[in-house]
Parts: structure tokens; C-alpha cells; sequence
């Protein structure tokens, strides 16, 4: 869906705005070369196993997780690579960048009165490396990781447990996810305004498509509030 469909919301009908972290707030480049490229790399070298070999099965091994709570959690991947993931994300968290308006977008939020809660399946450790590489974690008013809940975004169970912890109103809050299968499990719990996000990864080569409302410019969205 292009930019041209995506209509500035009406804000004075909002009062909560749910933001995930990377691939919305953050550029998702980091982690899909972190996965993808530096992992297998940096498993090859400490066990001294051929690239070729090891990158198949990494690939293979984090399929298998795709959408569970493991998937997101460094500590269950750090005993599955026998190798300390946290610590080689610092090796490369210099590409930790915002994505474009993020930042912006965040501060007019506050401005105009509106909660700003970020909620990831990003683990904690996840997000303590992110906040040092970044501004965002003092534009968010509160910050709640799926690990804190035991659940993923991807289940039911972590928006109603979110419910009890935030107290929202699901027709005057906004969510914005760069994943089509959270995004759904949002819109079944009952969030009407949704929306993805256009590049989530800065270095894909084609716009997302899903069936949702796709951002490509946070400021966008502000309409009128932005002017």
C-alpha cells in the first residue's frame, strides 16, 4: 500500500500509541546482518567450523524458533551457539541506527499528550544495547518487552496481559509494527488503527506488502499536528 493511501490520523480520537522496536523504531539492517552474515561468521571462527557449512544450519535452526518466545531471546540462542550473543552484538552495534523521523515523531507524540509505550519481543538485554546506541528510550513513557509476559507479541495472551498492565483502550490506540503476523494478532484482539511499515530493513531492496496500512513517513501520520 503506498504512502499516498496511508491518511494523517485523527488525534484527537487517540490516546495511546503502541510502537514496536526494530524494524519501526529502530532499522532492522542490524539485526538481519547480525543473524544472517556476522552469527555464522562468528560461530565458524570459536568452533572452527567451514562458513559454508555452519550458515545453513543457523538459518535452518532460527526458522525452526520463527514466531516463538525463543526466537527473540539471546539467552536461549547463547546456549544453543555455545557462544555469548550479547557480546558479539556489541561487536557490531555501531549499525544500531533510528529509522528516519523516529525520534521526531516520538517527541510531537509527547508534545500533543499522547502515551508512547514501546512493546517488543526484543529481550531485555536486546533493548539495554539498543537504548546505549540510540535516543528513543527517553521519548517512550514506558517500555514493555513479550519476555516480561512469557509470550509473544504473536499470541493472544500478551495483549491481554498487556491490558492488565498498561490499561488501554483498543479503539483510541494506534499501533505501528513492522510485522504482518503481529499486526494480525493485534487486529484480533481488537486494535482497528494498525499499521506497517514501508522498509523496515534500510537495505531491503522492495517495500513490504501486507494488508495494512504502510508507513513510510512517521511525520505522515501527524497531518495538521506536524504543521
Amino acid at each position: 500500500m503506498s504512502l499516498s493511501r496511508v491518511q494523517p490520523i485523527n488525534w484527537d480520537r487517540v490516546n495511546t500509541v503502541l510502537l514496536d522496536m526494530d524494524g519501526t523504531l529502530l532499522d532492522l539492517h542490524f539485526d538481519t546482518y547480525f543473524w544472517t552474515q556476522y552469527l555464522p561468521k562468528k560461530y565458524s571462527e570459536i568452533h572452527a567450523t567451514p562458513l559454508n557449512k555452519i550458515t545453513p544450519e543457523i538459518h535452518r535452526r532460527l526458522k525452526e524458533k520463527q514466531g516463538t518466545l525463543d526466537w527473540y531471546c539471546t539467552g536461549y540462542w547463547s546456549r544453543e551457539f555455545n557462544l555469548d550473543i550479547i557480546s558479539a552484538k556489541n561487536e557490531v552495534k555501531h549499525l544500531v541506527t533510528e529509522r528516519p523521523q523516529a525520534l521526531e515523531f516520538l517527541n510531537i507524540l509527547g508534545t500533543i499528550g499522547k502515551r508512547r509505550i514501546l512493546v517488543t519481543n526484543a529481550d531485555r538485554p536486546s533493548l539495554e544495547l539498543k537504548f546505549s546506541m540510540t535516543s528513543i528510550e527517553s521519548a517512550l513513557d514506558v517500555v514493555v518487552s513479550s519476555h516480561d509476559y512469557a509470550v509473544p507479541k504473536e499470541k493472544q495472551q500478551f495483549w491481554h496481559q498487556l491490558q492488565d498492565n498498561i490499561s488501554f483502550e483498543p479503539s483510541r490506540t494506534v499501533f505501528i509494527d513492522d510485522s504482518e503476523s503481529v499486526l494480525n494478532a493485534a487486529k484480533t484482539y481488537g486494535i482497528k488503527a494498525l499499521y506497517g511499515i514501508s522498509m523496515p530493513d534500510s537495505r531491503q531492496l522492495h517495500p513490504s506488502e501486507m494488508p495494512f496500512p504502510v508507513i513510510e513517513d512517521f511525520l505522515h501520520l501527524l497531518g495538521p499536528v506536524n504543521g
